[in-house]
């Protein structure tokens, strides 16, 4: 079976081995449903409980990998980000056990965001979401402005040196230099991830990298939603989906 735009349905992936996986997990799209505003998504009950689970039946080798900020998924989240690894940032933060370690902050990020600021205050409809590595345009509530906005943001991101993210109704600039793969990378260089195998299970292009890596090392990788070309193995329809799985594994 072909979906819509002529790529296969993948099948949804198997139970895995507690002892012998590690999971990486992104957040928006995967976890908790995509919105016209970002800034007000806030963690469940329900999703509360099932990262506490989690934790517990893969102890040390779970781990929360976003776009957002570490600043954003605590205070999304909750504690529980301190309980589990966490890469925020498209792969620049990555903190565990209370250790965060991130690049400085991008030359240029200051002078980009006020660029953006100036453009966003002709187009209210657009959302702008800043971080500690980079700035966001969300399109989502005006598809309209799509090619506009690229554009934009382009041209902001070649005159400050920075590098330019495309995503679902948005496009984001950022620091150059990482990515959700390399945050991937650094976790399972060190125990007690090492020697496991990565499940990486995420929806968009920003996690391409940890998809493909998660192939590299043996484990695999599960797009959410599908309908793209992709590095994942396996598929689930939707966030409802995600967390159906997650909670079998957990059991």
């Amino acid at each position: 079976m072909l979906s819509r735009t002529n790529q296969p349905v993948l099948s949804p992936p198997p139970a895995i081995d507690r002892s012998r996986h590690s999971l990486f997990v992104d957040f928006d799209g995967t976890l908790v449903p995509l919105v016209d505003h970002p800034d007000l998504v806030r963690a469940d009950t329900e999703l509360l409980d099932l990262l506490a689970a989690l934790a517990i039946r893969f102890p040390g080798r779970l781990a929360l990998v976003s776009g957002r900020s570490i600043e954003q998924l605590d205070r999304m989240i909750g504690p529980i980000t301190q309980r589990i690894a966490v890469a925020g940032s498209h792969g620049a933060e990555v903190r565990r056990d209370g250790q965060l370690v991130q690049p400085p902050r991008p030359e240029g990020l200051d002078a980009a965001i006020v660029e953006v600021r100036a453009y966003g205050a002709g187009h209210p409809e657009m959302i702008i979401e800043e971080k500690s590595h980079g700035v966001a345009m969300h399109y989502r509530v005006a598809p309209i402005l799509e090619e506009p906005v690229k554009r934009r943001a382009y041209g902001i991101a070649e005159r400050h040196g920075l590098d330019v993210q495309p995503g679902k109704m948005m496009i984001e600039i950022r620091g150059p230099g990482w990515d959700k793969g390399e945050a991937v990378a650094a976790l399972m260089a060190a125990p007690p991830m090492v020697q496991s195998l990565p499940i990486v299970i995420g929806d968009d292009l920003t996690d391409e990298p940890a998809l493909k890596l998660a192939g590299a090392m043996g484990g695999f990788g599960v797009i959410v939603g599908g309908g793209r070309e992709t590095a994942a193995l396996h598929g689930l329809a939707d966030v409802g989906a995600v967390r159906r799985w997650l909670w079998e594994q957990a059991a």
